[in-house]
């Protein structure tokens, strides 16, 4: 169980970290490309499909890390004035919904995936197929988030973003 616990967390903070080093990619990529359109007239072939990907898989597994932290919207002025009974239940059942995307995900995910293998992206030549791989995974992650979760497992790495306690 330890091990398995050693290599959750392994794949966790790859993927933590390849998606803000994909952010810090952009950035540089958007920056350079406004510098040389606006300075020497010039646009890098594919910068703008590679800039697309980028933010698609940024904002998919930021989706995922944000289930892992706790950071999805909550009324909690509402749901305060419930029992704490009633709140624990009702999280069961968040945590179930959570789960339910995730499978959501992964299976709508997959198919357009599958579906977008034969075509490629215009510019890069890269399968269109890049685009919606990373809907599955981003279903896997919420679902194993989620189901942790529901069984009461704090999933929270950087609990000083807010999340709920």
């Amino acid at each position: 169980m330890k091990t398995l616990k050693k290599v959750a967390l392994a794949i966790d903070t790859f993927l933590e970290t390849a998606t803000l080093i994909g952010l810090v990619a952009m950035i540089v990529i958007v920056t350079v490309q406004v510098f040389t359109r606006k300075v020497f007239s010039y646009v890098f072939h594919g910068s703008e499909e590679i800039t697309m990907l980028l933010l698609v898989w940024f904002s998919f597994l930021g989706i995922a890390f944000g289930f892992r932290e706790k950071l999805h919207l909550g009324i909690d002025s509402f749901t305060a004035k419930w029992p704490k009974r009633l709140n624990a239940i009702l999280d069961k059942v968040i945590y179930a919904v959570i789960f339910a995307f995730g499978v959501y995900l992964v299976y709508y995910g997959w198919r357009f995936t599958v579906l977008m293998s034969e075509s490629e992206l215009p510019a890069t030549g890269w399968p269109n197929s890049l685009l919606y791989m990373v809907m599955p995974i981003t279903g896997l992650l919420t679902c194993v988030y989620a189901f942790l979760q529901f069984i009461g497992v704090d999933t929270r790495r950087h609990r000083d973003l807010g999340g709920h306690e």
